[in-house]
């Protein structure tokens, strides 16, 4: 009996491990390419800025396909969640340069500290509470889909004031979705009898990463508008 416990708890820690490993590999070269772009291709980043915005905005297009397309092979359990997951990565670390940019060195390092912490504290209550985060996990995914209503009315209305308050919100809703999606992981390794595949694994590191990289972007306009 106490065997059979041991090794479901080291088969569920390889499991989230197994997570953790491709949400680590996802913000690492999201990093290295936004830091790229910051420096050795800074001129080109001025330049798409100035002169070729329909590369920007054709990114992002092609983000919106890359995330859902990943997030569809990952659940199918297919080796192609995998490629798709690296190059969403690789392609949002180039968006993201153009957001980073437009604040200083100490707002960016405070903003992603903050972030990191935050995510750390969120996920240990995702993995340690037993109790039931689905409804809240319902509630926060509601909630997101409200900030991206408000947020897509804001760019005609241009309110300082609405931008602040939903970035405070986002806050709240990517924490919650962060200790949901924690506790996800335990219960996606209970319910296929601990022998979930690299492409439930992958499916659950992109919900991670977007979890984080909101959180970042979000506090990053706090701290911003507050320097």
């Amino acid at each position: 009996m106490n065997n059979t416990i041991i090794q479901e708890n080291s088969g569920l820690s390889s499991f989230y491990s197994k997570v953790y490993g491709f949400v680590g590999m996802g913000i690492a070269i999201s990093a290295l390419v936004s830091g790229l772009m910051l420096t050795t291709f800074q001129t080109a980043l001025v330049d798409i800025l100035l002169h070729y915005r329909w590369i920007y905005y054709g990114a992002i297009f092609l983000e919106v396909a890359l995330v859902w397309s990943a997030s569809s092979m990952g659940l199918r359990n297919s080796p192609a969640a995998l490629p798709l997951f690296l190059s969403y990565s690789a392609l949002n670390g180039f968006t993201m340069s153009f957001i980073v940019a437009m604040y200083t060195g100490g707002v960016v390092f405070k903003a992603f500290a903050v972030s990191a912490a935050v995510f750390l504290v969120m996920a240990a209550m995702g993995i340690v509470i037993k109790k039931d985060l689905s409804g809240m996990g319902r509630a926060m995914f509601a909630g997101l889909i409200g900030i991206v209503i408000a947020s897509f009315v804001n760019i005609f209305l241009g309110s300082d004031m609405i931008d602040y308050i939903v970035s405070y919100v986002s806050v709240v809703i990517f924490a919650g979705l962060i200790a949901w999606d924690n506790q996800k992981i335990r219960y996606v390794y209970e319910q296929t009898g601990g022998q979930a595949g690299l492409g439930w694994a992958l499916s659950l590191a992109l919900s991670l990463y977007l979890d984080f990289i909101n959180l970042f972007l979000s506090i990053l306009r706090i701290f911003g508008r507050n320097d």
